[in-house]
C-alpha cells in the first residue's frame, strides 16, 4: 500500500549573492527552524532527513541539522547536481509513501562562489566530459562558459529551428522580474523591461544577454512530508499533498539526436512530465501554476514544450500572447524562478516547493493565483536528472 504523502511544513531563507551570506550550517538550521515551525512539530518527531547540496564536504548534511539537534536519525546526503534539492524531496516522499518513515525532512543548501560554475575536482575524469564534447560538436569550442554554451546552444537550436527572436528570451527575463518584484526572499526586485534585458551586456552575440542567466547565489531552503496518519495524530496541516512525482535521467537522444536541447535534458524532462500526467489522470491544461527549471531564459521557453504547456514549437507564440503568467493560461514562475530569485544549486528544488505550497494554501500574498488547485515542479539538472512534481491543495 502506498501512504499520501503531505506536505505539512516549508520554509526558506532570503537567497543572496556569495559573500552576503550566514556560513551554511546556519543557513541550512534557519530554513529547518522556519520549516519546523510551519509544520507545528519539533526535531524530535523527524524520523529521517535527507540533505542536498552540490558543493560541500562529505557529511555537511550532518554539520548542518546538528545545529538542529542530534536525536539519532539516519541523515542522507544527496548531490545530483541542479537537481539535488528535488531529489532529496524525491527520497525523501518514497519514504513516507512506502511507509518506511512517517514524518521526513528534505533540506537543501547551497554555499557559492562568484563567477560561472567550474570543476573542484580537475586531476580526474569530469562526469560533464560527454556533455561537453557533444556540445563542442554542435556548437563549436569556445571562450564562453559551459554552462551558457550548452543552454544558450539549447536556445540557438530552438531560433534556428522556429525562427523564434532574441526578443523572446527577453520577454521571460522581464517576466521573471516583474514576479520576484512581489517576492521578499528573491535576490533581484527591481523591475527590468524587454528593452533593458536586450541592452544587458552580451555574453553571447545573437542568442544571449547576461540578464538571460540566473546568478550564482547562496541560501537554503526546507521542507517537511508526512503521512495521513501522522497529521491526524498530531493535528498537523494537510491542505496539500504530492499527488505525482517521477525522476528521469539521460536516455539515448541525449547525444544520439544531435541537438542541443536534448543535451541539456529535453526529452528527460519531457518523459518525467508524461509519467507524472500519467500517474494523476490530469494534463498541462488543468495546471495553474508551474515553478520550472529557468536557469536561462532559453531553457525556460523549451521546457514549456517539454512540459507540454504548449505544443513544440509554440513557445514563442506561448510567450508573445502572455500565456505564462498572470491572466494567461498558467503562472509560470510567480517567485520570479531562478533568473530573479536566484538558484543555489542544493535550495532550488526545495525553494520551488516552498513557493508552490504557498500558493495552494493561498498564502503567497501579492504572488497569490487566484484559486490554484493544481501546480507542477519541474528541477533539472545536467548530468543528468530531471525531478517533475505535481502537488495539490486538498
Amino acid at each position: 500500500m502506498v501512504n499520501q504523502v503531505f506536505v505539512t511544513g516549508v520554509g526558506m531563507v532570503p537567497f543572496v549573492k556569495p559573500g552576503k551570506h550566514e556560513p551554511y550550517p546556519k543557513m541550512a538550521q534557519q530554513a529547518v527552524s522556519l520549516a519546523l515551525a510551519d509544520a507545528g512539530i519539533g526535531y524530535e518527531l523527524i524520523e529521517q532527513a535527507y540533505v542536498g547540496y552540490v558543493y560541500g564536504d562529505s557529511a555537511a548534511g550532518q554539520c548542518c541539522l546538528y545545529e538542529v539537534g542530534m536525536t539519532g536519525i539516519p541523515i542522507i546526503n544527496v548531490n545530483n547536481n541542479c537537481a539535488t534539492g528535488s531529489t532529496a524531496l524525491f527520497l525523501a516522499r518514497q519514504a513516507v509513501a512506502t511507509g518506511a518513515a512517517d514524518c521526513v525532512l528534505a533540506l537543501g543548501f547551497e554555499h557559492m562562489s562568484s563567477g560561472a560554475l567550474g570543476s573542484v575536482f580537475t586531476d580526474r575524469p569530469s562526469p560533464f566530459d560527454r556533455f561537453d564534447e557533444a556540445t563542442d560538436v554542435l556548437v563549436g569550442e569556445g571562450e564562453i562558459p559551459l554552462a551558457l554554451r550548452y543552454f544558450g546552444g539549447a536556445g540557438l537550436a530552438h531560433m534556428r529551428q522556429y525562427g523564434t527572436q532574441l526578443s523572446t528570451f527577453a520577454k521571460i527575463r522581464a517576466k521573471a522580474s516583474r514576479h520576484a518584484a512581489n517576492n521578499p526572499l528573491a535576490l533581484f526586485r527591481t523591475v527590468v523591461s524587454e528593452e533593458e534585458v536586450l541592452a544587458a551586456p552580451v555574453m553571447w552575440p545573437g542568442v544571449m544577454t547576461r540578464l538571460m542567466a540566473c546568478p550564482p547565489t547562496c541560501g537554503a531552503a526546507a521542507v517537511v512530508l508526512c503521512s495521513e496518519a501522522f497529521a491526524q495524530k498530531h493535528g498537523l496541516n494537510r491542505a496539500v499533498r504530492i499527488r505525482a512525482q517521477a525522476m528521469t535521467t539521460d536516455g539515448p537522444q541525449t547525444f544520439g539526436a544531435g541537438d542541443m536541447r536534448e543535451v541539456v535534458g529535453f526529452s528527460m524532462a519531457k518523459a518525467a512530465a508524461q509519467k507524472v500526467y500519467q500517474q494523476a489522470g490530469v494534463g498541462p491544461q488543468d495546471l495553474d501554476v508551474v515553478e520550472l527549471h529557468d536557469c536561462f531564459a532559453h531553457n525556460e521557453l523549451i521546457s514549456y514544450e517539454a512540459l507540454g504547456l504548449c505544443a513544440q514549437g509554440g513557445a514563442e507564440q506561448f510567450v508573445c500572447d502572455g500565456d505564462n503568467t498572470y491572466g494567461g493560461k498558467v503562472v509560470t514562475n510567480p517567485s520570479g524562478g531562478l533568473l530573479s530569485k536566484g538558484h543555489p544549486l542544493g535550495a532550488t528544488g526545495l525553494a520551488q516547493c516552498t513557493e508552490l505550497v504557498q500558493q495552494l494554501r493561498g498564502t503567497a500574498a501579492a504572488r497569490q493565483v487566484p484559486d490554484a488547485r493544481l501546480a507542477l515542479q519541474h528541477n533539472l539538472g545536467i548530468g543528468g536528472a530531471c525531478v517533475v512534481t505535481l502537488y495539490e491543495r486538498v
